[in-house]
């Protein structure tokens, strides 16, 4: 079951390695590897927190806010860019064990599709997030960014 507490272990300050696929929607397109730092902080005793993503190769910062529902006992995530300015459609889920799964609708290039986020490989100094597209209705994904996230030298884990 999902806690208020399933995102503690983000807390903190990471360095991350990007991969991107130059073409979200194509499983054959290129990847990108670029780095970049994040940053995360707890609201709410737990139950809500912030990140902020610096990823200078793109020249723009990323934030996500993190809402936990005490009643669906689920997260809601909502992610913007510094380059927009505005806050994308949100995902939702929950935490299975060691493995999160959220999932939402937005548009890309034109196309509606459906997203979903999934956080795996959990310690306290590593954590992966990797993000998919689907235009069928959640049958077929396509992977197409994934974080890798390491502790940042000198910072303890949550």
């Amino acid at each position: 079951m999902s806690s208020p507490h399933d995102f503690d272990f983000f807390h903190g300050e990471w360095d991350v390695v990007n991969r991107s696929r130059t073409d979200f929607l194509d499983p054959d397109s290129d990847w990108v590897e670029f780095p970049a730092t994040s940053r995360c902080w707890p609201l709410f005793d737990g139950a809500a927190n912030i990140d902020e993503i610096d990823m200078p190769h793109l020249g723009s910062k990323g934030l996500t806010l993190r809402l936990f529902d005490l009643e669906t006992e689920q997260w809601s995530l909502t992610w913007s860019s510094s380059r927009t300015g505005k806050l994308f459609p949100p995902v939702s889920g929950r935490f299975e064990g060691e493995r999160g799964e959220f999932h939402g609708d937005d548009t890309y290039d034109g196309k509606d599709v459906r997203v979903r986020f999934v956080w795996s490989g959990i310690s306290a100094t590593t954590a992966r997030w990797e993000q998919a597209f689907s235009v069928d209705g959640g049958d077929t994904w396509v992977s197409n960014w994934v974080m890798e996230f390491t502790r940042a030298s000198g910072t303890p884990g949550a």
